[in-house]
């Protein structure tokens, strides 16, 4: 049967934002789960018929040894490598703490590693994330900063995308001043394929509140990212 997993797009074009602010994304596409626990999907047998269907179009011999597991391994692995539809990132920030001592400087979270797949090509995408945030009087556990760039990662994903997805998240549930968020990748897609351009970086950001309104504070954030590694 055919998937009807809900797109993490819009369907349609969103309206003209103001010159020098960024699109508003919808809420939907970033505080719940891609895919109700209830959707219809094919079912796995239909998934691993596909798989070696893949194999057999690239000239393979799918009744060989070193194949014949291989459909079931390659979906298992998708299962592992897709995980993030399932999982809601608003559930993973809801839990904070009051604590703070009146803290009131950005909290940062510097070189969060992640892998994630490119949607225009399904090849891996891999780099850092840093992400700072300047709470008001409740604070989220710095683990779960990561936890939120892993559920996004491990869906297909632009970085560009994939960047403005932590940080809307991040804003819509903590409400904090303002958040800041900064990607380096390496896309596979670009260095293995293609131009083959081994080691070329590609660098995207994303300010909110006080990051994108104070030059300062972006300058500030920027500094301590590209401290001594």
């Amino acid at each position: 049967m055919d998937a009807t997993i809900k797109s993490i797009r819009p369907s349609k074009p969103s309206d003209k934002h103001p010159e020098g602010r960024p699109a508003e994304l919808d809420p939907a596409e970033f505080l719940a789960a891609a895919v109700r626990a209830d959707q219809p999907r094919p079912a796995r047998a239909e998934a691993e018929r596909a798989v070696k269907t893949l194999l057999a179009y690239i000239g393979e011999n799918t009744e060989r040894e070193g194949l014949l597991d291989t459909p079931r391994r390659v979906v298992e692995a998708f299962d592992e490598l897709y995980q993030g539809y399932h999982q809601c990132p608003a559930e993973v920030l809801n839990r904070t703490f009051g604590e703070t001592a009146g803290y009131d400087d950005f909290v940062l979270v510097r070189d969060i590693e992640f892998t994630s797949q490119c949607e225009h090509h399904m090849m891996p995408f891999y780099g850092k994330a840093h992400i700072a945030y300047t709470p008001v009087e409740r604070v989220v556990g710095l683990s779960k900063l990561a936890r939120l760039t892993d559920i996004f990662a491990r869906r297909l994903q632009t970085q560009e995308h994939l960047t403005a997805q932590i940080a809307a998240a991040i804003d819509e549930v903590l409400k904090p001043r303002g958040v800041a968020v900064l990607i380096e990748a390496e896309h596979t897609c670009m260095s293995v394929r293609g131009v083959a351009k081994h080691g070329a970086s590609t660098f995207t950001s994303r300010f909110t509140g006080m990051f994108r309104d104070n030059p300062a504070e972006q300058a500030r954030f920027l500094s301590l990212v590209r401290g001594t590694r």
